[in-house]
C-alpha cells in the first residue's frame, strides 16, 4: 500500500476489557459500522482485535478471541477494507487471512506463537513486528532498561531477523518499537525522540501511541494527594495529544500511525506530507 504519506490505522477493540473502548465494539455489528465509520474519517487500514493488551489484562481462549474476530473481518473486507488483525496467535492470523484480512499485526513479534513467522512466510502477508517482553499480566515488570533506544533496537532487530530466516521477505515487515509493552512513560518517550533512527535502521515504522498511559500521565490534571503527579487524563480526552503526536511522527518519517480517533489524524499526516513537499 503507497499513498505517499504516512498511513493511518483505526483501531476496532471487539474486546471488552480494552483500556480505552472496552465492549463499545464487542458485539459484530457494532464493530462492523465503527471499523466503516473509521474508513468514512479517513484511516488506510482497519486493525481488528480480540485481545485487550492492556496491562494486567487476563487472555481470552482462542476459540473466544476468533469468534470475536471473524465475523468483523469479514464483513469489513467485504466491503472493500484493507484490514489488519490484531492477535498473537497464529491460527487467529491464519483464519483472519483467509477471511479477507491482508495485513497481521502481532504485538509480540513472534514470541508468543513460534508458528507465527512460518505463517507469515507462507501467506505473503505483510506483519507487523513489535517489540514485546512478555505477556500484558506481567510486562509492567519487564520495562528496565540501561539504554531504552539501544535495547529496542537490539531485541526487536532480532526478531525482524527471526521472521527473514523463517522465510518472510523483508518487505512484508513493518517495525513497531511497542509504546506501553514493558515500557514505561520515560521509555516511550525516548523511542519517540529517537523515530528518524529508528526509520533508518528499520525503514517501514509504525507507531502505537494512541491515548496511551504516558500521554495520560504528561496531560495529568491537578496535583495528587501528597504532592503526587495529578490524576491522569482518562484515555478518551487523550486524543488531541495523540495527533499532535502523529504529526511528530509523521514528520519524522513514521511509515503508519495507530490511533482510535482517525479524523484529526488523518489531517495531521496530510499537513506533514505537505508540510514535506513544500520543503522540498
Amino acid at each position: 500500500m503507497s499513498t505517499g504519506r504516512t498511513l493511518v490505522w483505526g483501531v476496532v477493540n471487539t474486546t471488552p476489557d480494552s483500556f480505552s473502548d472496552g465492549g463499545r465494539h464487542l458485539r459484530a455489528p457494532a464493530a462492523v459500522e465503527h471499523g466503516l465509520a473509521l474508513v468514512a474519517q479517513g484511516a488506510d487500514v482497519v486493525d481488528v482485535g480480540g485481545e485487550s493488551t492492556r496491562p494486567g489484562a487476563a487472555r481470552p481462549s482462542e476459540a473466544e478471541e476468533l469468534s470475536r474476530v471473524l465475523p468483523v473481518v469479514r464483513a469489513l473486507a467485504g466491503h472493500g477494507v484493507v484490514v489488519s488483525v490484531d492477535t498473537m496467535r497464529s491460527g487467529v492470523a491464519a483464519a483472519a487471512l483467509e477471511a479477507g484480512a491482508s495485513i497481521v499485526n502481532d504485538v509480540s513479534g513472534g514470541l508468543a506463537d513460534p508458528a507465527m513467522a512460518a505463517l507469515v512466510a507462507s501467506s505473503g502477508a505483510t506483519c507487523v513486528v513489535g517489540h514485546w517482553r512478555g505477556h500484558s499480566a506481567g510486562m509492567n515488570d519487564l520495562a528496565v532498561y540501561d539504554d531504552v533506544v539501544a535495547e529496542v533496537r537490539a531485541e526487536l532487530g532480532a526478531r525482524l531477523a527471526a521472521f527473514e530466516a523463517a522465510g518472510v521477505r523483508r518487505d512484508q515487515l513493518v517495525a513497531d518499537p511497542g509504546l506501553g509493552f514493558a515500557k514505561r512513560a520515560e521509555h516511550d518517550w525516548a523511542l519517540l525522540a529517537a523515530l528518524p533512527e529508528l526509520v533508518g535502521a528499520w525503514g517501514r515504522v509504525l507507531v502505537g501511541a494512541s491515548r496511551k498511559r504516558f500521554l495520560g500521565a504528561l496531560l495529568a490534571d491537578g496535583a495528587g494527594a501528597g504532592g503526587g503527579p495529578g490524576v491522569p487524563r482518562p484515555p478518551e480526552q487523550r486524543d488531541d495529544a495523540t495527533a499532535a503526536v502523529t504529526a511528530l511522527a509523521a514528520a519524522a518519517g513514521a511509515w503508519g500511525v495507530r490511533v482510535h480517533a482517525v479524523r484529526a489524524s488523518a489531517d495531521a499526516v496530510r499537513v506533514a506530507a505537505r508540510w514535506a513537499e513544500a520543503a522540498a
